[in-house]
Order: C-alpha cells, then sequence, then structure tokens
C-alpha cells in the first residue's frame, strides 16, 4: 500500500549500478497465432504461471461422453515453455479436476492443487469439499466450500477454520477476487442473492451489493483502478453481453457499456496496460450455442469494449495465461457446441482441444525486473537500506523487521493493486511503493524483511506483479 513512506530515496546511478532503460519489443498487433500443441486434449484444466516464466498445464477431462459419469482425463501435467514454444509431459496428478477446481501459485513457488470434493494437495484438509481459493496479502490461502471457510498457512503447513457466517443466502459456490484493499469479494453462484466480503484482518463476511441478473457467475477481473469487471455469464434469458462494474468503494456494482459478443465460458485477462483481453468462449444466442473465436479488449478509460484480432480456433472452457513477455498463452477448452431444444444422443464424445495460440497485443510489456550489482539480474541484488542508502551485503546485512528499498520496472503508473516482495519464499510487508524519483519509466518499492527468514549472505528476493514474477537477486541477512 502507498501508506508508509520511507524518506531516503538513493538513485541507483550514485550507486554505479546501470539501470537498464525499460523497453516494450514491437510485435504483431492484437493478433493471435498458433504455437505448439499440448501432450494432451483438455478441457476444464488449469493453467499456472510459474516463477521461472514457464506454465504449468494440469487437469481437467480429454472427453466426456453424454449420459455417462464419468470423462476420461489426462494422465499427467503438462508444462510449456515460452523459449521454445513447446509442451512437455511432467508428473502425473493423481485425480483430475473438471469443473469445480485449480491450482494456485504460493509464495515459496510451488503449486497447490485444490478438487472440489477431495480437498487440497500439500495438507490433510478437514471435512470440507474446497471449490475455490484466494491467496491472500499475508500469504495465507483462503479455502471456500460449499458450508465452510478454512485458511491455510503454506509456511506453518496447517489449516485454521474461519467462522462461517454468511449473511446472504449460502448457494453453494462462491468465486473469490482478491481486491486492492487485500479483503476478498465473493460471488456466488446465484448472484441474486448478494455477493460477501472477507476481511483476513477480522476474520469476518460482510453482505456487500447483489449482482444483479447473473444467475452463472461470469468472469470477474480485477482492474488496475481498484474496480472489478464482470464479463458474460448467463441469466437463463439469453441475456446479451454482460458486464458489470463493482466498485470496491461503494459495494456497489454499476452497469457498463454492452460487450461486442454477447459470450459466457470465455477467459477474462487483465493485461500489463489496464486493458482486458475477453476471448472466446460460446454465443448467449438461443438454440445452439457455438463457440467463437472472436475476441474484444475492455478499456477502463472509457468502459467500452471494441473488437480484436480473432482466435485461430473458436474455443471455450479454455484458460489463457499473461506470460513474462506480455504475450497470453490460450491453452485447450473445447469447440462443442451446446444449448438447442433436441437433447444430444447417449454416448456424443464433447472432446478437449490439445491446440494453443497466443495473443500477442499492441505493446508487449515484460514483467517487472529486480536489478543487480553485475548489471544481469542476477546475484547480488542492487537492494538497500532504506535508512542509510547501503548495499544489504554480506558485509553489511539486513535483519528482519528492517526496511529495505528497491528500484524496478513494470508497475503501472496510478495502480491501486501493490506489488509482492517474496524473500525467501515469504511475502513482505509493503511499505510503499509508487514511481521513482528522477527515473521516468522506473518504481520504488520499499518493504520490511518478513520474520522468519533464514540468514544467509545470498538470500533470494523476487517481485510479483499482476501475477507475473521478476528474476531472483539476493541479499544478506542476519
Amino acid at each position: 500500500m502507498r501508506d508508509i513512506r520511507v524518506s531516503f530515496v538513493l538513485p541507483l546511478l550514485f550507486l554505479g549500478f546501470v539501470v537498464p532503460a525499460p523497453m516494450a519489443m514491437a510485435q504483431s498487433f492484437g493478433t493471435f497465432t498458433a504455437t505448439g500443441s499440448m501432450t494432451a486434449p483438455r478441457v476444464n484444466h488449469t493453467a499456472t504461471l510459474l516463477p521461472d516464466g514457464r506454465v504449468l498445464i494440469a487437469g481437467g477431462n480429454t472427453a466426456c461422453f453424454i449420459g455417462f459419469p464419468s470423462c476420461l482425463t489426462p494422465d499427467h501435467a503438462e508444462i510449456y515453455d515460452p523459449a521454445t514454444g513447446t509442451f512437455t509431459a511432467t508428473g502425473s496428478v493423481s485425480i483430475a479436476f473438471p469443473d469445480e477446481g485449480g491450482t494456485v501459485l504460493l509464495p515459496d513457488g510451488k503449486v497447490l492443487v485444490f478438487i472440489a470434493g477431495f480437498g487440497v494437495k500439500f495438507y490433510d484438509p478437514s471435512t470440507i469439499a474446497v471449490y475455490s481459493t484466494a491467496l491472500l496479502n499475508d500469504g495465507r490461502v483462503l479455502l471456500i466450500g460449499n458450508s465452510a471457510a478454512e485458511l491455510y498457512d503454506p509456511v506453518s503447513g496447517t489449516v485454521s477454520p474461519v467462522a462461517f457466517n454468511w449473511p446472504g443466502q449460502d448457494t453453494g459456490y462462491w468465486y473469490p477476487v482478491l481486491l486492492a484493499s487485500r479483503k476478498v469479494l465473493l460471488a456466488p453462484y446465484d448472484s441474486l442473492s448478494g455477493c460477501e466480503i472477507y476481511d483476513p484482518a477480522t476474520g469476518t463476511f460482510n453482505l456487500t451489493g447483489a449482482l444483479g441478473y447473473f444467475l452463472e457467475t461470469p468472469h470477474m477481473t480485477l482492474l488496475l483502478n481498484g474496480a472489478v469487471l464482470f464479463t458474460g455469464g448467463d441469466d437463463g434469458l439469453f441475456n446479451t453481453a454482460g458486464r458489470k462494474l463493482y466498485d470496491p468503494l461503494t459495494g456497489t456494482f454499476a452497469v457498463t457499456q454492452s460487450m461486442s459478443t454477447p459470450r459466457e465460458f470465455h477467459s477474462a485477462t487483465l493485461l500489463p496496460d489496464g486493458t482486458v483481453l475477453v476471448a472466446g468462449g460460446q454465443s448467449q444466442s438461443p438454440g445452439i450455442r457455438p463457440p467463437l473465436a472472436s475476441a474484444e479488449i475492455y478499456d477502463p478509460a472509457t468502459s467500452g469494449f471494441s473488437t480484436t484480432g480473432s482466435l485461430t480456433s473458436a474455443r471455450r472452457y479454455h484458460t489463457a495465461t499473461l506470460l513474462n513477455n506480455g504475450q497470453v498463452l490460450i491453452t485447450g477448452g473445447t469447440a462443442f457446441p451446446l444449448g438447442g431444444t433436441q437433447p444430444l444422443p447417449v454416448g456424443t464424445s464433447i472432446n478437449g482441444m490439445s491446440s494453443a495460440e497466443l495473443y500477442t497485443p499492441a505493446v508487449l510489456v515484460p514483467a517487472p525486473a529486480l536489478f543487480s550489482a553485475s548489471g544481469d539480474g542476477k546475484g547480488q541484488g542492487a537492494i538497500w537500506h532504506a535508512q542509510t542508502g547501503q548495499i544489504a551485503t554480506a558485509g553489511n546485512p539486513a535483519a528482519a523487521g528492517e526496511a529495505l528499498s528497491m528500484y524496478t520496472t513494470s508497475l503501472a503508473d496510478r495502480s491501486v493493486i501493490t506489488p509482492q516482495v517474496i524473500v525467501s519464499g515469504r511475502l513482505a510487508q509493503v511499505l510503499y511503493y509508487g514511481a521513482a524519483p528522477g527515473y521516468p519509466g522506473y518504481y520504488q518499492v520499499n518493504f520490511r524483511v518478513p520474520n522468519g527468514v533464514p540468514a544467509g549472505p545470498a538470500v533470494s528476493v523476487r517481485l510479483t506483479y499482476i501475477g507475473r514474477s521478476s528474476n531472483a537477486v539476493t541479499i544478506a541477512v542476519q
């Protein structure tokens, strides 16, 4: 948050470090291009951006059959490498997680997998069936069930219950988004019953405004200005181009301009420039609802949508992942249409897709970069004691609880979303972030060294912002 400032500012050029100019790579404007295919077709899977820039693809189905209770599932996860544009099989997930499940990247770089009705990997859950999660700014994970809520602490590996006293109606499925205030907005499957706000500071839930006409939860996207954009969904009456904005300051929802194309089961991805890529999905028209190849961009400055390039393949139930280079990776999904008045024959197969593609926006904004003494972004970081301006080296180590300062790139001007600083796998308290004085395009971040960080001459520090991780550098901690 921008509420606690450390007054000492030390330009890196005075330290003798070379600070490269921020760059935006020129590529194709607003276009989709094919990349390598996955090793298995998948629908209802997950895609998790890892700290090193690769993407973990896990779970989902390869095909389902109408009239039968089970689906065919892939027996392994896979990794997408942006450097080569290829997918490679990796370890297996013990059970697929179609429809209700997902992954959360923890501060230490591990991936927590949760599966509806089967619990969460990495710890022994209690009796709740986890349907969704939210990574809080203190590193804990809020686990949302159909009749309970819990907090998972990855540092201690323990789970603690959260008082379950929804003021609104319990609909069984709640979908969370972490707000800039560090509170969590939860929208229910039946959003006519009102949304909830979870406050980690008090451990309580409180009723906020009702979303309104959405009976199927639309996509929720936290914008850089702190508002939450809701797109798509279905009210059961073929409501066209559903869209609303949640204002956390007033706790109310307002209608914004319509999408260019009515859609549901699409993807909505926040881009580094603050716009949102809305892609694919299926039509909301009556009758057969075919998958869509169209895509559009939401611009918060105008509160409007405009079309952009089309997907190379129409798809719904796919994933969309913002990569470290600024592109968006689209994977899998299905091209099978739904709807219509006639039931599908028993045994009809709804197949997943193995194809993948990349969206390249008009300007590619790379992930944040941290600076090092060597100038190559590795080893001893250009991170200094906030009060003295001296680098936190082995000869002058930092201490737990001390405030440090550093510069970075690729944050957003006037954004209310706080970057996260991770020290030795633990989230640090961010004291201040903002434009670096005298260095346009650079940003200063002040943070406090977390308690419990192991002492050593080369303790890892990295920064994450809108889901993307910087390179890792080191500091000395006593």
